[in-house]
């Protein structure tokens, strides 16, 4: 797309940000992460309303602060797929533990949007790393943990000042080792013998006219599922019980052995969030492989990086360029676009928000990153991180310190 210009009008709502400046970014390499894009070289894009106005040629009739970009690159804004940022704090305490509702073995009418704390200053690192978007999960010791919360990596006064939005609504389950040793000595599930059976009954129930509102509204296809599973026979366990209950899983996240049943999830559409190489941590993590990645996205599977980490959060797209090298490493074909699709475009689609961001399109939300360097190098910084059209990161400027890090540098 070279030397043309792409127009539109402005964007659906998720885009419309009605103070936010016009904007041209001039002379970056643009990674638009489209499906099989090629690099815009001294490309422009231009942002006016919170969304995207061109990208190519900006002659038009509006008047446009232009920010040289000239040996930068230009990506959409990293999406985190899981981040428990916010229910589980920092600095970390147990007054700040808000992530699991350890009461009972399932609790599907909790939500990540009520513990949520808009002002975790973890935020700010996440932003220092790219990230523009991310969903908010409860933690994994229950069976059913609730519902997930899909935000704007920004701070706020109260949790949905900062939701990202029309978002749909995402559930969390987990399955495997961590609810049954959580629940193993409060009544169960003690075993995955029990685990799955208690599933099948909660999904049975719903069916009734007293069931959960949030599992008749899984079954209604309303509610996208997110499903934290490492061994492969845990993934076909929960495929199957969607099958006899009929719902659709849309990731699974962790998903260390989803190489395993590859061809059985991209034959169902069903994406995995899973880390470049963290393994080994506990026995269903120990058939972990770094090739996870490629060879899920060689079989034409939508594959993600996510953090689950305030840490990993601030590096995600060295996570990628990690995963990336490992499956070049190994012979498996994964190009700079696809790897950068990991952090964004596939990441959109996870958390049901792709048709206004993950790729830098027109009318889509200008959710924008610069880079120092290509966002696969291990020298590459963020300089400015621009969210709905607004820029909340400039690296060149003094950054905000919460009241837990005054006078620390």
């Amino acid at each position: 797309m070279v030397g043309k210009t792409q127009t539109t009008p402005r964007g659906p709502d998720a885009t419309v940000t009605v103070d936010a400046p016009s904007l041209k970014l001039e002379g970056g390499t643009i990674l638009t992460a489209v499906a099989n894009a090629a690099p815009i070289q001294n490309g422009s894009i231009a942002l006016s309303g919170g969304a995207i106005f061109s990208i190519g040629d900006t002659k038009n009739n509006e008047t446009f602060t232009t920010i040289n970009t000239t040996g930068k690159f230009i990506t959409p804004g990293i999406i985190d797929t899981h981040s428990h940022i916010g229910v589980y704090p920092i600095p970390h305490a147990d007054a700040h533990s808000d992530g699991n509702e350890v009461t009972k073995a399932a609790t599907p009418h909790a939500k990540a949007e009520y513990g949520y704390w808009s002002n975790d200053p973890a935020i700010r690192f996440a932003l220092a790393g790219g990230v523009t978007t991310a969903l908010i999960l409860p933690g994994s010791a229950n069976l059913i943990g609730g519902e997930g919360y899909t935000v704007q990596m920004k701070f706020g006064r109260h949790p949905r000042e900062v939701a990202y939005p029309g978002a749909p609504r995402t559930l969390k389950m987990a399955c495997g080792e961590n609810p049954k040793r959580v629940w193993g000595d409060k009544g169960g599930p003690q075993t995955r013998m029990a685990e799955y059976a208690a599933f099948r009954k909660l999904y049975k129930d719903a069916k009734g006219k007293k069931g959960d509102a949030t599992l008749k509204s899984v079954l209604a296809g309303d509610v996208l599922v997110q499903i934290h599973c490492y061994r492969s026979d845990d993934i076909m366990q929960m495929v199957h019980v969607a099958e006899e209950a009929g719902f659709k899983i849309r990731s699974f996240h962790h998903a260390l052995e989803a190489y395993k049943v590859r061809d059985a999830l991209v034959k169902k559409d069903i994406a995995i969030n899973t880390w470049a190489d963290w393994w080994g941590f506990k026995m269903e993590a120990f058939d972990g492989i770094p090739q996870n990645a490629g060879l899920f996205t060689e079989s034409g599977g939508r594959t993600v990086i996510h953090s689950d980490s305030a840490e990993g959060i601030q590096r995600l797209n060295q996570e990628a360029a990690k995963a990336m090298w490992w499956a070049r490493h190994s012979g498996i074909k994964v190009s700079d676009n696809q790897a950068l699709r990991w952090i964004t475009a596939n990441a959109a689609w996870v958390l049901g928000i792709e048709s206004t961001t993950g790729t830098l399109e027109t009318g889509k939300r200008a959710d924008v990153v610069v880079w120092s360097a290509h966002p696969l190098s291990a020298e590459a910084k963020v300089e400015l991180v621009i969210q709905g059209g607004k820029i909340v990161f400039d690296a060149s400027k003094p950054q905000p310190k919460s009241d837990f890090e005054l006078g620390h540098d």
